[in-house]
């Protein structure tokens, strides 16, 4: 397998697989966006005058071949092809000849995968909001079926103030749903084009029109100028994990809440049979472990974030391998909340809270009879405060 650099010096199998690392197979998620760009890329060298109309029809045909053999197993990228890029161009010139190697006229690896990348997180992102959004519906659900169960309202852990399950769970979907907006607002560094800013110096002598590459991928706005490419690396990347973070931080909590209230100290809900498991040694157990699992995978991503952001931060400006770096714990952040954000809101369907169970202690109310003191009789309210403490024994 010839490599897109490979200019026929011997190289060491070990320094193959070291700088491959697992970034082929990672590729084979780019594969579908990676045939996209390259078709944009052709259409562009074709209007530069740059491919000829017989070329661009092949070109077209071939990529879109590709990518439906890719869709049906029939291939995947190998850690001989190095990356994803290598793979597309061997298969186009091996079906092609000529025609499959004039496609990286006027493009880098560099362009190239951001391109293939960003088209991938455009989709992400929206897949990540249609889940967020799948649990502040179940959410919704929940408050709808129980809400007017009285909960204790909790601060460092002691009742403190009535709440309902209505206020629990709807407080929780609104942060959710305010995550997925914060996802969203993603898009303003995923939706501009790289493509056409080849290493990040442009393609000086060729007539690339990246406005056209823009418009055929639907990104917001080409990405000027061609310098800062490069300098972007990462960022997009750790926006999303940032608001992934946020995301499986809120759905940790919601899990650690529904873990506490399960213990037989609490036994406030019920959890679904389908989403507990049992112990090997004792059989009167049913351990919350999704909701566990939940509440450690917002450790995950939190981590997952840090690596991606330490990758980049002492960079010099242009391009550098270590880039590479970043795609495993963005692509592994990614998926461990479209896993959660998946079954979750099968779980919370199950969730029951148990009105007999939960007890109110009787001071719980002491801050509304402060404020009923401060209305009835105009005092101020610390001395209500006091009354009250007084009142309770708390003096």
């Amino acid at each position: 397998m010839t490599r897109l650099w490979d200019k026929g010096a011997p190289l060491d199998a070990r320094v193959l697989e070291y700088t491959a690392g697992e970034d082929h197979a990672l590729d084979d998620r780019l594969v579908a966006y990676d045939v996209q760009g390259s078709i944009a890329h052709a259409e562009c060298l074709h209007a530069a005058g740059l491919l000829a109309d017989a070329d661009l029809k092949a070109l077209k045909e071939a990529l879109g071949e590709i990518a439906a053999a890719h869709a049906r197993g029939e291939w995947r990228v190998a850690l001989e092809q190095e990356d994803g890029q290598t793979a597309l161009e061997s298969l186009l010139t091996e079906r092609l000849g000529a025609a499959g190697a004039r496609i990286h006229l006027g493009r880098s690896r560099n362009d190239q995968v951001l391109t293939a990348l960003r088209l991938y997180l455009r989709d992400a992102v929206e897949q990540l909001r249609g889940g967020a959004l799948g649990v502040v519906a179940a959410l919704e659900a929940l408050a709808r079926r129980q809400g007017d169960v009285v909960l204790p309202g909790y601060t460092h852990l002691q009742q403190a103030m009535p709440s309902s399950v209505a206020l629990w769970a709807r407080g929780f979907a609104s942060e959710i749903h305010d995550d997925a907006e914060g996802l969203r607002h993603a898009h303003r560094r995923i939706g501009r084009s790289p493509l056409g800013s080849a290493a990040g110096y442009g393609t000086p002598g060729l007539p690339i029109n990246r406005e056209l590459a823009r418009a055929r991928l639907g990104f917001a706005e080409v990405h000027e100028p061609v310098t800062a490419v490069q300098l972007s690396r990462g960022k997009a990347e750790s926006h999303v994990l940032f608001e992934v973070t946020l995301l499986m931080q809120d759905l940790g909590r919601l899990a650690t809440d529904l873990v506490l209230f399960y213990t037989q100290e609490f036994a406030y809900v019920t959890l679904p049979a389908a989403f507990t498991t049992g112990s090997s040694i004792m059989p009167q157990k049913r351990n919350p472990d999704v909701f566990e699992l939940i509440r450690g995978r917002s450790a995950t991503a939190l981590a997952c974030l840090v690596e991606a952001l330490g990758v980049f931060s002492r960079l010099p400006s242009g391009y550098h391998r270590d880039l590479q770096l970043i795609k495993a714990p963005l692509f592994r952040g990614i998926d461990l909340c479209l896993q959660t954000l998946d079954i979750l809101p099968a779980a919370l369907e199950g969730v029951a809270f148990r009105p007999d169970r939960i007890r109110l202690d009787p001071s719980i109310h002491a801050a509304e009879r402060a404020y009923a003191l401060v209305v009835q009789e105009g005092i101020p309210f610390r001395e209500a405060y006091l009354r009250v403490a007084r009142e309770l024994g708390h003096d």
